[in-house]
């Protein structure tokens, strides 16, 4: 089996994946976006390969490059529907909140004066997020409606579509740490806690990750939530309330995963690649139950 990883740059996940590729025997290979032009209408492109895993950093890279080799009529992990979702808060928060899956109170709003209005139901702190974005980054804890005004002021200044857009969510007051489940198929293969003192536990932010166990409670939360967005090799960030409750704060369709091997125990680089094995052979259910 000729499998191709989409890169737009070499990390230690992808090359962890490779050497899980080759270890089970299949011809696996790096194929770098931004050295090739991908035709529409025809397959010169990815001929020859029978199933393509999406690996690249960029959202929009993700989700054009999945859409183009879905057109292609390859199999493809993670699917376009699945990135189109995950890569944008809102609509992430739509279909978990449709399939009854927890999450934070969240509310949007399309001017300041209507965000102000959002902020003040969900009561503050409030939180603020970027439609599109990772690593933590550009998330904003407002504790007051002054601090609120301030940023709201701010993003109509800047301009641009996406700053049209208000994302708002509840403040949840998190034990120092939250949680992310790696959900490979129907399984959560394993789990970490990311500690910190600052209130985004992210560790590109510096959280320092321990071992987590999968209990049924975080198995059951993240695979209805992998549900809810399609499917696929995915990264479920959990949130536990003050009350014990664990609701969905995120899911991600291009995980990173070198901090949590360690930890775990759990060789995530080769769970990934036996759902993928099994998706690009034509036996998804099987692989994602681990037969």
């Amino acid at each position: 089996m000729r499998i191709a990883i989409l890169v737009s740059r070499v990390r230690v996940e992808e090359k962890m994946l490779l050497r899980a590729f080759k270890a089970a025997g299949a011809d696996a290979e790096f194929v770098r976006i931004t050295e090739i032009p991908f035709e529409l209408g025809g397959n010169r492109t990815l001929r020859g390969y029978e199933g393509v895993l999406i690996r690249c950093i960029g959202h929009l890279q993700c989700l054009y490059t999945a859409r183009i080799a879905e057109g292609y009529g390859l199999k493809v992990i993670n699917s376009y529907r699945t990135i189109h979702i995950c890569g944008d808060k809102l609509l992430t928060s739509l279909a978990l909140a449709e399939e009854g899956v927890p999450v934070p109170a969240t509310a949007v709003a399309f001017s300041p004066q209507a965000s102000l209005g959002a902020m003040r139901i969900l009561g503050f702190p409030v939180v603020m997020k970027p439609l599109h974005g990772s690593w933590g980054r550009l998330l904003a804890k407002l504790n007051d409606p002054e601090a609120a005004e301030a940023l709201l002021e701010h993003k109509k200044v800047l301009g641009g579509y996406t700053h049209s857009v208000f994302y708002l969510q509840e403040y949840v007051v998190k034990p120092g740490r939250d949680i992310r489940a790696f959900v490979v198929g129907e399984r959560t293969v394993a789990a970490v806690y990311r500690y910190s003192s600052h209130w985004i536990t992210n560790t590109a932010r510096g959280a320092r990750t321990r071992p987590g166990p999968v209990t049924p409670e975080i198995e059951g939360i993240s695979r209805a939530a992998a549900r809810a967005v399609g499917g696929g090799i995915l990264a479920v960030d959990l949130l536990e309330t003050p009350a014990g409750e664990l609701l969905v704060s995120e899911v991600n369709h291009t995980p990173e995963f070198r901090n949590s091997v360690g930890p775990t125990g759990v060789d995530i680089a080769a769970e990934m690649v036996r759902y993928a094995l099994g998706v690009f052979a034509g036996d998804a259910v099987g692989a994602g139950k681990g037969e």
